[in-house]
């Protein structure tokens, strides 16, 4: 049966690892036509055997699915710009936007405010929160200049923030604050592009185990710490539990949902 996704065209950012390689493999797994955007094509974590084994969008296509991949430095307008304009003259149109592309500078080496340095305080900004406004402004342009589906829709743009961009973290204000900044720009942009019926919605990923938190899990006593902080405390989250959530937010099944920040959390900032 065709999935939820069928023959959309969908671009990811930050998509050779981690959770942007399970959005887009989740996405081809729901029939979705998918443009993988990353620095580069291999993933730089070696300790993730997947991963290792295959690009994203070779993984895809040997499968049966149909995906490229476009280098991308997502804090470059030019190069967002370019990402957008590749994928809709390789399909067609653009139906949906990933903001994925991010960096925990912090996650190894937790700083207090009166220690992070500029130069982090500036890269992680640019990443996180600069690099999900120039995936907005570049894709929603492209959505309102095409037809829209039968349903009404023009598309649909999902951003990756944390909760700790809804809660904070002492030890990470310019994670804390780049996550924060791509919450509140996901509601400006929905309430500007909610009546041209393009989506706007963010997840807001809990702690979560993946090739690019791997220095993390290292200490044994933070991870059980943190596991214990959340109500579903038998494990961590998974990169899966994050896809299908976007799968959700990228399909009809949310057509009247705009403008949220959906914490995919374990119940952690329920408390």
């Amino acid at each position: 049966m065709p999935g939820r996704l069928q023959d959309k065209i969908a671009c990811i950012t930050g998509a050779s690892s981690g959770l942007g390689r399970a959005i887009a493999l989740a996405y081809a797994s729901e029939g979705a036509r998918v443009v993988c955007a990353d620095l580069r094509e291999q993933s730089r974590y070696t300790s993730s055997s997947a991963e290792q084994a295959g690009t994203t969008h070779d993984t895809i296509t040997s499968s049966g699915g149909s995906a490229i991949f476009v280098a991308c430095d997502t804090t470059s307008a030019e190069q967002v710009e370019a990402l957008v304009a590749k994928a809709v003259e390789w399909g067609g149109r653009l139906d949906i936007m990933v903001n994925n592309a991010g960096i925990a500078l912090e996650g190894d080496d937790p700083k207090p405010i009166w220690e992070t340095t500029l130069p982090a305080w500036e890269q992680t900004n640019a990443v996180n929160s600069t690099g999900v406004f120039h995936g907005c402004k570049y894709a929603s342009a492209a959505m309102l200049s095409q037809p829209p589906h039968a349903s009404g829709d023009q598309g649909w743009i999902i951003n990756t923030a944390s909760v700790l961009g809804l809660v904070a973290a002492a030890y990470s204000p310019a994670y804390c604050a780049s996550k924060g900044a791509v919450v509140n720009l996901t509601r400006a942009a929905a309430l500007a592009c909610g009546p041209k019926r393009i989506h706007v919605n963010c997840i807001c990923p809990g702690y979560t185990a993946s090739a690019m938190t791997e220095g993390i899990w290292k200490d044994a006593g933070l991870t059980e710490e943190l596991r214990k902080r959340h109500p579903f405390g038998e494990r961590l989250g998974e990169p899966e539990d994050l896809a299908r959530a976007c799968v959700f937010l990228a399909s009809e099944d949310a057509r009247w949902v705009n403008g949220v920040a959906l914490p995919v959390d374990g119940g952690f900032v329920a408390q």
